[in-house]
């Protein structure tokens, strides 16, 4: 007999569905096979608190133990894994469920969490009997056949467990002593605040304040725009193009100059016609918009409507879970697994149930067309948020369920709807020497973009400028022809500083955190790990630090407040730079392939966080105030893979 033991309950369901329920128990079903199925809730266990590695002789609160110098750095000798206090019923039935079978199949996530949060379970509970892995990425039915028939050893996965492990650690050992340690050292100098420290949310909070630095210091530096106003059989506008290596120019190529600008605008005005040295008018396709990923939908829900990234979670959290009509939101993922093209009638025929309002749309798609969007090469660990085939109420849903709900529906609708065709025309003039260009572009067909409308993604400022600009239509010219000059003028600007954060753009900025990173190496290891944090934990990180006075919201706008800025100016490079996770990274896929021991590896974390304790324990941060929460004396690294 066989027991899965799956790492949250819909994936349970799945396998549930294709074994055949025989009878549900509590925490478990007996399957048809005569095997069981019960389940996890993402972590069951987390790593104990520091307050357990210390001594009987160390002074308590009622929050804890009391945080001294003389106990860091805490460094366990053992590891100490406990039950969180509400999965200890799940977590003693399938201890019990251990006993009764001959072999258990672990049915985690396909990632290194999904590993760990199965097996941490299985080491608690001592098991000796044979493990198999089940490795799906998706839940669709024939996915799920698939990975019931080609599961693995257990045993094959072991680097990711070890890895997983070294990553728990490594951010235990960094977060619980450096809390501690710079919490004291503002202690000394009269501050109450707890000053919390992560591998993942000091880079962060650091994103926001150098952003924050950038904008406050920013001084705007004047240019000048060359136009002119040209005719054919109609007329439009060109701007001019200075000459790389002009006088005149900044390093960004930008004209700032105002003699040079007068001249180049004299000259230009002397000229009555203008030749055409180049012309090219083609369609362009725009493909269909790939599914949501969660970091997408946050960003798009903060723009359109600014909501916080924890609410855009939360409310993908209760579609997927009470009403059923989303799947799975914590995805990284764009793409979808072509399994599923199969199964778009009857999503859309379950859409056209709930909402015949969408109707049209839904009988306008053509379910043969299939977009990019439908690649199992780009899977990962979840696919790309989707509207579901059960037949929910959309009467129950709030408003801003519901424009989640309608935003995840018509991207997936769109993948059904043919390339978007646009008509673009470029052109460049000779005005007496003077080159001036001028592009355009208007929608020929509007193909996918009919069914996104208002939910489409915004586009910042300056995008919406250009669009302005593109939609003037240029008339049919040939090379060589010449063409009137009607009329020049020189328009002064002013740079513009960058905007500040929004919870959306910051969830981007840590997606892409490889952008802020220059060397390569490690730039690439950031990217190939698709940032700092997860699309599981990005939101609840920002959250925190709102939570603990770090970052404060204005509007839609994202700052850092001034604890965070006395805080920030003391702490080391290395510690809110994210280079660190790409040392991580480093060393964990060494530890994965084998080519790295666990030990070891946590040994060079202890060392690193010997010599930050140090640091920190000669210092006297001068009176770092905020308000010090009672929750925050636990303050530790987000280890669990919340669902």
């Amino acid at each position: 007999m066989r027991l899965f033991v799956a790492e949250k309950p819909s994936v349970a369901k799945a396998i549930i569905a294709e074994l055949g329920e025989k009878e549900r128990k509590d925490g478990y079903v007996i399957t048809k096979t005569g095997d069981l199925v019960s389940w996890c809730f993402g972590h069951l266990m987390e790593l104990a608190d520091p307050d357990a590695y210390l001594g009987d002789d160390v002074p308590k609160t009622k929050s804890g133990k009391v945080w001294r110098d003389e106990d860091l750095p805490i460094f366990p000798k053992k590891w100490l894994n406990c039950v969180k206090v509400d999965c200890k019923k799940q977590f003693k039935i399938i201890g019990s469920l251990l006993k009764k079978c001959d072999q258990v199949v672990g049915a985690g996530d396909p990632d290194r969490e999904g590993q760990l949060l199965i097996d941490e379970v299985l080491e608690h509970y001592g098991n000796k009997k044979p493990v198999l892995r089940y490795w799906v990425s998706a839940q669709d039915s024939e996915s799920v056949r698939k990975g019931l028939k080609n599961l693995q050893p257990n045993a094959k996965f072991k680097g990711m467990l070890l890895a997983a492990k070294g990553r728990q650690r490594a951010d235990w050992l960094l977060g619980m002593n450096l809390t501690r340690a710079y919490t004291l050292a503002a202690k000394r100098a009269g501050g109450n605040a707890v000053l919390s420290v992560g591998r993942v949310q000091t880079p962060t909070l650091n994103l926001v304040a150098m952003r924050d630095l950038e904008i406050r210091n920013f001084k705007p530096v004047p240019f000048f725009v060359i136009s002119g106003s040209f005719y054919a059989t109609q007329p439009f506008n060109a701007v001019f193009k200075p000459q790389d290596g002009m006088a005149g120019l900044d390093v960004e190529g930008r004209l700032i100059d105002p003699a040079k600008a007068k001249a180049i605008l004299t000259q230009a005005q002397r000229v009555k016609t203008a030749k055409v040295m180049s012309y090219e008018n083609k369609n362009k396709n725009l493909d269909q918009p790939k599914a949501l990923s969660l970091a997408d939908l946050q960003q798009l829900a903060s723009s359109k409507w600014g909501f916080s990234a924890q609410k855009t979670l939360d409310i993908c959290q209760t579609l997927y879970e009470k009403h059923k009509l989303t799947s799975y939101p914590r995805s990284d993922c764009q793409y979808l697994p072509e399994s599923q093209h199969s199964e778009a009638p009857r999503v859309m025929a379950a859409l056209k149930a709930i909402n015949p309002a969408m109707s049209k749309l839904i009988d306008g798609a053509d379910l043969s067309i299939k977009s990019k969007t439908w690649n199992d090469k780009k899977i990962t660990a979840h696919h790309g948020l989707i509207p579901t085939m059960h037949r929910g109420d959309l009467s129950k849903l709030s408003a801003d369920e519901l424009k989640i709900w309608e935003t995840i529906t018509r991207r997936y609708i769109a993948q059904f709807y043919p390339p978007c065709v646009m008509a673009s025309v470029s052109v460049t003039l000779d005005v007496g020497g003077l080159t001036f260009t001028s592009s355009g572009s208007s929608m020929m067909k509007p193909g996918f973009k009919a069914v996104l409308g208002n939910f489409d993604d915004d586009e910042d400022a300056s995008k919406k400028n250009d669009k302005q600009e593109n939609l003037q239509k240029i008339p049919v010219l040939k090379s060589s022809m010449s063409i009137e000059c009607l009329k020049f003028s020189a328009k002064q600007d002013k740079t513009k500083a960058p905007p500040a954060f929004t919870e959306g753009t910051l969830i981007r900025a840590m997606e892409n955190i490889h952008n802020v990173v220059d060397d390569p190496t490690f730039k690439k290891f950031l990217k190939d790990g698709d940032g700092i944090g997860t699309s599981a934990t990005r939101a609840a990180i920002i959250d925190e630090l709102k939570k603990k006075g770090f970052l404060e919201v204005n509007g839609k706008k994202l700052n850092a407040t001034p604890l965070a800025f006395k805080f920030l100016a003391v702490l080391p490079d290395m510690v809110k730079n994210p280079v660190l996770t790409a040392l991580f990274e480093s060393k964990l896929r060494d530890v994965e392939a084998g080519k790295l021991p666990l030990a070891t590896f946590e040994e060079e974390q202890r060392k690193f966080v010997a010599q930050q304790v140090e640091k920190a324990k000669e210092m006297t941060i001068d009176a770092i105030k905020g308000t010090a929460r009672k929750t925050a004396s636990k303050t530790k690294p987000n280890n669990s893979k919340k669902k």
